[in-house]
């Protein structure tokens, strides 16, 4: 029977260590500040928001939420973003993608600060990803599932790694930063031929396609890792992951669970990403 490895253990670790920093940094007279940018009420926007606020708050980093109406223009967008670029008491901004339609995000990419996108939003970042330079900012999520790996020892170094999904959210971006910690990586996607027969052989497998209950247990390597970044309700509209946990736990040595998995360390990553971002803006 595999283990059931939850993010909480991880988010309050790294959050203990951000407390000190802020504290540190407090004591020179900065205090880290997020701006949460916001179109709309979408439900999970605001579930998240929620939690990032919370997170935030008990680190002692600052906040504010900017929400715009829905049918927001988008040369109104590119200026109110342009300010909260130059604020100068904002050291991070934080935008909820995706966008209603009026709004390109293929524009808008192009305006955010690099220096301040602690999600992974600019085309700046995205290139010190590929690149492995730490001075760039990865996705919070694919960040947390790297984290959690870390805080459970699991050996990524020469690993064989597959990830289920190849979207900039998380399948393009977990991959790279697997690449970067030395694992042997396989991106699987829709077009996959035989995809469990290419999973089974994983030491890690991380899946984020966003299908309920998709990874059955032949997917599943015996003693694998298995980590679900996948977020869906079933039939009886309770939430879950992309992997049916309960048919791979006793195949995999470690697994995360949906909810109280990946998610729960994904608000420390985004206060994590605040405060290097103002220590870097204030050349500390």
């Amino acid at each position: 029977m595999g283990e059931i490895i939850k993010g909480k253990p991880v988010a309050d670790a790294i959050s203990e260590v951000l407390t000190a920093e802020v504290n540190d940094l407090k004591g020179k007279g900065i205090t880290p500040k997020l701006a949460i940018v916001r179109v709309g009420a979408k439900g999970s926007d605001i579930a998240y928001e929620k939690g990032a606020l919370k997170r935030c708050s008990s680190i002692g980093i600052e906040t504010e939420v900017k929400e715009y109406p829905e049918d927001i223009a988008q040369d109104a967008f590119i200026e109110e973003l342009k300010k909260i670029n130059q604020d100068k008491t904002v050291n991070g901004i934080l935008i909820f993608r995706p966008f209603p339609k009026q709004l390109d995000e293929e524009v808008i990419k192009y305006v955010i600060a690099a220096e301040k996108d602690v999600d992974c939003f600019s085309p700046i970042n995205v290139a010190k990803l590929m690149e492995g330079d730490k001075t760039g900012f990865a996705p919070c999520t694919p960040t947390a599932v790297i984290e959690i790996l870390k805080h459970y020892n699991v050996n990524m170094k020469g690993a064989n790694a597959a990830v289920i999904g190849r979207s900039m959210v998380v399948g393009k971006p977990v991959s790279m930063l697997l690449l970067n910690e030395n694992a042997t990586v396989t991106i699987c996607h829709s077009r996959t031929k035989n995809m469990p027969e290419v999973t089974s052989k994983a030491d890690i497998l991380v899946v984020g396609v966003g299908k309920a209950k998709m990874v059955t247990a032949d997917y599943v390597k015996e003693g694998a890792v298995v980590i679900d970044v996948g977020i869906n309700v079933d039939e009886q509209g309770n939430l879950c992951g992309d992997v049916d946990t309960e048919a791979c736990v006793g195949k995999a040595s470690m697994i995360t669970p949906v909810p109280a998995g990946v998610g729960s360390v994904t608000t420390s990553i985004l206060a994590k990403h605040v405060v290097a971002a103002c220590k870097m803006q204030n050349n500390l």
